[in-house]
């Protein structure tokens, strides 16, 4: 299971062009709720019903966590418990983590970039404690994926399925959805 964590004031393009191509690609995605309610209304407005809140997250079957940004959706991301146990959780048992945009100041702010390459939206960048800060679109080292914002979403989503060795996938919903 892959779990993305929504917050009040996430970035929508970043959150739904992620799930929505992780599931065209087959790929079994939850939107997790990380308030007591279904509904999680992002930096411009729009209102999302997540599948599940954070108390039904089940970490023993989780392959992947992911953080979109926006603000204040990523230090409302930084602020909740449920956020960060999960994101020790994976980075104890090595399983995907991937943050867009501000979201990887929540990996930085906990110790899990030291040493890695790592991208994020501008301004950013001495949030990603001790990590080699990069600005390409997407960058994956090892089992995390950051990446630079709302633009780069779809690359961001593509690397996702790439991870989980989906490239056939990856190429037909690339020129599929007329990307290239």
């Amino acid at each position: 299971m892959i779990y993305v964590f929504l917050a009040e004031g996430f970035e929508e393009i970043e959150a739904l062009a992620t799930v929505d191509i992780l599931r065209r690609a087959g790929i079994d995605v939850k939107i997790v709720s990380v308030t007591d309610k279904m509904e999680v209304t992002g930096s411009h407005g729009i209102t999302v019903t997540a599948d599940i809140t954070e108390k039904e997250v089940n970490l023993s079957n989780m392959e992947a966590v992911i953080l979109p940004g926006g603000m204040p959706g990523t230090l409302n991301l930084k602020a909740s418990d449920s956020v960060q146990d999960t994101i020790k959780y994976a980075f104890d048992n090595n399983k995907l983590m991937c943050a867009i945009c501000a979201a990887p100041l929540v990996f930085g702010g906990a110790g899990f970039l030291k040493g890695k390459k790592a991208a994020c939206y501008p301004g950013f960048e001495n949030e990603l404690i001790e990590a080699d800060v990069v600005y390409d679109p997407v960058v994956r080292d090892g089992n995390i994926i950051t990446s630079r914002g709302a633009g780069t979403a779809h690359l961001f989503a593509f690397e996702i399925l790439k991870y989980f060795g989906k490239e056939k996938e990856a190429s037909e919903l690339y020129k599929g959805m007329i990307y290239g």
